[in-house]
């Protein structure tokens, strides 16, 4: 136990999860029985999704290269998905094979690893497809714990986002951070014009010009006027309104649009933030060219997987509601029909004529890391390269 006065946050390290320390109790106690009576059998366990939340019919996996780093070095063989796969309920997405009591103690660790930045990547390509080809930033990494920023920042840029805000996290995943300005900035300055002005004389000339629109006066007018000043100079217009003062934002969005391009100013890019979601990304599409989505992605609801035993001593066994036996998931190249076979059937082909491949890869062989990391970028790009095929 932590003493009351010392340094730090309410947080675990790295070293007390792989050392165990993180787990549900009655794996401990399971772990002290087996041990007692001498139980040391060999087995094969599973993690699939029974359900999502919100009916949402897909996910995108996210959480296998924590989960790669987890078990490095373990003597066990870990096969699953590569990481940003998209998958539907009761899909294996993982499996461990090994003595049970070499991994007892990390199935809270494994499940909590997978669950959340599943639940992030799955919002974020979920805004992505709804977003189309417009810009898309998470805005949301002060919604929640600042250590685990980073995590969801990188969960965020891998389900689809352009980039992110935060400044540390942005550099862990190779990228440039992406934000705007302050309402401080705005207070402080006391005036839209004179802050936008002065982030345009002082702040690097690679960086967009986006004025944020809304903290003192009506957003048509602070529009034109920063417009005017700016001129060519100004690149976009973020509007964070408050939902109290929105009434009906679209037509507030509309009538911007409308006196800027009167007046010339075609190219100016709206962009909106503060509250953003799938859905008033769909309804806001017509006008907007770019979106901040803040809690939606960083506080997205965890996949509720679970992990079950589906093989002991090599032979099929699992407990009522679930399906024994080693398994691979196999997809279609061409249409994307799934299948869930025995793990040493064919593939086979697809009824549209094309093969089935096994999307099911050997992570972990014996504590040796058989996965290639991919990076950020290309496991993005693997995200958006499959997104095509799924709808909201």
């Amino acid at each position: 136990m932590k003493d009351k006065d010392s340094e730090g946050f309410f947080t675990a390290s790295f070293q007390q999860i792989k050392g165990g320390e993180l787990t549900d109790c009655y794996f401990q106690r399971a772990l002290q029985i087996l041990k007692a009576k001498g139980v040391n059998k060999r087995v094969v366990a599973e993690v699939f999704a029974k359900n999502f939340p919100h009916n949402w019919s897909w996910g995108v996996l996210g959480g296998v290269e924590e989960v790669v780093r987890l078990f490095k070095g373990f003597p066990l063989v870990i096969k699953g998905l590569k990481e940003g796969t998209f998958f539907s309920s009761r899909q294996p997405v993982l499996s461990i094979e090994g003595n049970y009591i070499d991994f007892c103690l990390y199935e809270t660790a494994l499940l909590g690893l997978l669950c959340q930045s599943s639940g992030i990547s799955t919002a974020a390509a979920r805004c992505r497809k709804a977003a189309g080809d417009r810009f898309l930033f998470s805005f949301g990494a002060r919604r929640m714990h600042p250590t685990i920023s980073p995590l969801i920042e990188r969960g965020a840029f891998i389900g689809g986002c352009d980039g992110v805000s935060e400044a540390l996290s942005a550099q862990m995943i190779g990228e440039q951070p992406q934000g705007t300005m302050p309402h401080a900035l705005i207070l402080v300055m006391g005036d839209a014009v004179e802050a936008t002005t002065a982030f345009h004389e002082v702040i690097d000339k690679d960086i967009k010009r986006i004025s944020l629109i809304d903290t003192f006066n009506d957003e048509k007018f602070e529009s034109l006027r920063v417009a005017e000043s700016l001129g060519k100079e100004l690149y976009g217009l973020r509007f964070d309104t408050p939902s109290s003062r929105r009434g009906n934002f679209l037509e507030i969005l509309q009538e911007v649009r409308w006196e800027l391009d009167l007046r010339g100013y075609n190219d100016v890019k709206l962009f909106v933030s503060g509250g953003v979601d799938e859905k008033s990304i769909l309804e806001l599409n017509p006008l907007v060219d770019g979106y901040g989505v803040g809690t939606f992605i960083s506080n997205a609801p965890v996949i509720n997987f679970s992990l079950d035993i589906v093989e002991i001593e090599g032979e099929p066994i699992a407990k009522r509601g679930k399906e024994s036996g080693r398994k691979k998931l196999v997809r279609c190249p061409q249409c994307y029909t799934y299948r869930v076979l025995p793990e040493k059937e064919p593939e086979g082909d697809c009824p549209c004529g094309r093969k089935f491949e096994n999307l099911t890869i050997s992570l972990v062989e014996r504590g040796e890391v058989v996965y290639p990391l991919p990076s950020p970028q290309e496991l993005r790009g693997y995200v958006l390269g499959q997104l095509s095929h799924y709808e909201l």
